[in-house]
């Protein structure tokens, strides 16, 4: 999926996460779901607000979501249970996969939605914010509380972004990349499951034994292998520290050429060199490799957590999704995850305002997060314990990495679209041998050193 979010984060902001498809990252691959935009349909509520608005809701008010990796599961029963404890509320749901390009000229003209989730292609944060397409939410988040009574701020696994000081989208979903595979192939082959570089390279060893291809990668859309591998890799590489990304994102060359980089170059070019990639990676896109990973023919796939959620009707029956964010750290290291978020806001033009704040009341709740996470197939961005929940298994496996203080989480992180695709290119070419770890730098740097002029 593509324009993912961007937010600081905290270890002990990630406690009992409750969560880019593709949600929740800059860089996602396309959608390709086939779903036309959503009709309005009502349910009977799971739950009410224990503190319902002041002034009874009425008016028309509409929602524009994108329908990509994480489906329209979960934004259908929420906005029907809103409607259904608002009855004198007439609520439009736009959605749909294309939805962001078809709502494009109402954004533009000055007649937008009233709430919008800001995900998907044809949508990003910072521009809207530019454009000033977005109500300033600074004020009001401070005292905001949902329908629980929760101060909104005060659950937020990620906080609010600030621009200029300024919040004007709040995150909602929140993504980690990692490494996939199939716990039952893995149990019925006597395989045993990765926690770190060296387990890793050695059960490799063993799928290839078998007659299995242990590695497959997104060639097309190389930021999967480096937001699942490399970035990872060199955060373990440099003591444990996410700031050398921080850095490369602020385009100091130096940062590009840190020991922690070339180290984490070369664990790429070990996969390479024993033969762990499959040769077809380089030239397909995200749900080519999807599909041969689902097949077993290729053991692992670096990849976001909207991956089962995305690929639903081609999972196998008996397959079962493993995942840890990160296989790059040293034996004994801590766990890497490289997370991000999708946001949602109110638009500074909505003729709803009262209703809008009151959805964002309704959604940011506990039982919310448990429903977006049953839904959705991936973690939300609200605190809450979901290991009691229906949620999928692999969901539960990111929470309970997501909440472990030896975790490494880092902040979601936007670099410089000419250096991002510098490193997306330098990194295809150093899979298939193309170039050295070494040329990998010089051919980044010297894009770092133009775009700084």
């Amino acid at each position: 999926m593509i324009n993912k979010k961007m937010a600081a984060v905290s270890i002990a902001a990630l406690m009992a996460v409750s969560l880019v498809g593709c949600g929740g990252s800059n860089n996602a691959a396309p959608k390709e779901e086939v779903k036309e935009p959503v009709k309005e349909e009502v349910a009977t509520p799971t739950s009410t607000p224990t503190e319902p608005e002041a002034t009874k809701l009425t008016g028309d008010f509409e929602i524009q979501y994108f329908v990509g990796g994480y489906g329209d599961k979960w934004w259908k029963k929420v906005i029907a249970e809103f409607q259904a404890a608002n009855p004198d509320l007439k609520v439009k749901e736009s959605g749909g996969p294309k939805i962001n390009d078809q709502m494009k000229p109402r954004w533009i003209g000055g007649t937008p939605p009233d709430f919008v989730y800001i995900d998907g292609a044809g949508l990003n944060d910072r521009q809207m914010v530019e454009d000033d397409q977005l109500e300033d939410l600074t004020d009001w988040l401070k005292d905001a509380k949902n329908i629980d009574g929760d101060l909104i701020k005060d659950i937020l696994a990620q906080p609010a972004q600030e621009f200029d000081g300024k919040v004007y989208n709040i995150p909602l979903v929140l993504n980690s990349w990692g490494m996939f595979w199939n716990k039952a192939l893995f149990k019925e082959k006597g395989w045993a499951e990765p926690t770190d570089f060296d387990s890793f390279l050695a059960v490799s060893e063993k799928i290839k034994a078998d007659g299995v291809t242990p590695f497959i990668h997104t060639g097309k859309y190389p930021y999967y292998i480096n937001g699942s591998v490399l970035y990872p890799a060199i955060v373990s590489a440099n003591n444990d520290d996410f700031s050398i990304l921080q850095d490369m994102a602020a385009n100091k060359v130096e940062a590009f050429e840190s020991p922690a980089v070339l180290t984490a170059l070369n664990k790429i070019v070990a996969l390479r060199d024993k033969g762990f990639i499959d040769k077809a990676s380089i030239q397909i896109n995200h749900t080519d490799s999807q599909m041969l990973f689902l097949q077993n023919k290729d053991a692992f796939i670096p990849n976001g957590l909207w991956l089962p959620n995305e690929m639903s009707k081609d999972v196998p029956a008996g397959f079962e999704f493993g995942f840890i964010p990160s296989v790059t750290q040293s034996a004994g290291g801590k766990v890497v995850a490289n997370t991000s978020t999708a946001t949602v806001a109110i638009a500074k033009k909505a003729k709803n305002k009262d209703a809008a704040k009151a959805f964002l009341q309704f959604i940011f709740s506990k039982g919310q997060a448990s429903q977006w996470a049953e839904l959705s197939g991936a973690p939300s961005n609200i605190k809450g314990d979901i290991s009691a929940s229906n949620a999928p298994s692999h969901v539960k496996d990111a929470a309970k990495y997501l909440t472990d203080p030896n975790t490494v989480v880092i902040p979601t992180i936007t670099y410089n679209a000419d250096v991002d695709k510098a490193m997306m290119d330098a990194t295809d070419a150093l899979t298939i041998s193309t170039i050295t770890p070494e040329e990998w730098v010089k051919r980044v740097t010297d894009v770092v050193k133009k775009v700084s002029k």
